[in-house]
């Protein structure tokens, strides 16, 4: 059985563009992708850069121009892995209309994301200590952050809810709290599968809780004074 992988897009030629320019992207995209694979098998601190250098079939002169040092060329990497998983994430919800399936199709599609090898490795294990935590959590905020937004709004946009804009933040940042502790255990489990399937299993009994006291027409919320 092939282990999961996140697609990689295309990149098409920009018309106007000089053979300089080319090249250049080229050279970047071979450093980002050599990287991201060996980073993924032996991990950040074992490979060197003479090696990614080596396989991307580049002077360490061209890794220098693209990027200031392995740190900033392992934020790329990152970067690139995140973008991809958002858009995972993204196709897996679009194919739902209801708020709920929207929900439940998007904590499967991240739950598939974090069984990935490249982004188990790269982000869960590896990103917090190379980019340190500050940055780790900024990078991360920006991809799957707004996906864990867009999916909270999806439940609570529902015109039975009355939650101001402060409330629906408070309960995206919880959501994405939760969402990054299980992405962690998955990641970090003998039995990603597995432990994948617990996770789906629990958070679908939280969001079957909410849409039974939705249906049920108890959503008056309660205030911080009550």
């Amino acid at each position: 059985m092939s282990k999961p992988t996140l697609p990689r897009p295309k990149v098409p030629k920009v018309p106007g563009h000089s053979r300089r320019q080319e090249y250049s992207a080229s050279t970047r995209r071979a450093l980002v992708e050599v990287a991201g694979t060996m980073f993924t098998e032996g991990g950040y601190a074992a490979t060197s850069l003479d090696s990614i250098v080596a396989g991307a079939r580049v002077t360490k002169g061209a890794l220098y121009h693209h990027f200031g040092g392995k740190q900033a060329l392992f934020e790329a990497v990152f970067e690139g892995i995140e973008d991809r998983a958002a858009r995972a994430i993204r196709r897996a919800m679009k194919a739902e209309r209801d708020p709920w399936d929207k929900a439940t199709a998007g904590l499967r599609g991240f739950l598939g994301v974090v069984q990935t090898p490249e982004y188990r490795r790269i982000v869960m294990q590896e990103g917090p200590s190379v980019l340190g935590y500050a940055r780790f959590r900024e990078q991360e905020e920006r991809s799957t952050f707004s996906i864990v937004g867009e999916i909270v709004r999806s439940v609570l946009e529902d015109r039975r809810w009355d939650f101001d804009e402060a409330m629906v933040e408070t309960f995206t940042q919880i959501f994405f709290g939760a969402m990054s502790a299980v992405g962690q255990s998955v990641s970090e489990s003998g039995d990603p599968a597995a432990a994948s399937a617990r996770v789906e299993a629990a958070i679908g009994f939280i969001l079957i809780g909410l849409r039974t006291v939705v249906e049920a027409g108890d959503t008056t919320p309660v205030s911080p004074a009550d």
